[in-house]
């Protein structure tokens, strides 16, 4: 599942996000969701999330189950 549907993004899930300093490169980093920080219910580039780990900040790609 893409992360561009704020729905489908649950606090404690485990999800591939891509950081503001990654963009350009697509590298992608795995956590879990601390909170969710865009207000829409969509959003084209994913949803942006704060990670559990290290209050890492990104837009979600993957949504993994």
């Amino acid at each position: 599942m893409n992360g561009q549907n704020r729905k489908d993004i649950k606090i404690g899930a485990l999800v591939d996000i891509v950081l503001k300093k990654d963009q350009r490169t697509g590298k992608l980093t795995r956590g879990h969701v601390k909170k969710i920080l865009t207000n829409s219910q969509f959003h084209p580039h994913g949803i942006k999330v704060m990670l559990e780990e290290e209050d890492q900040v990104g837009r979600v790609q993957i949504i993994a189950e």
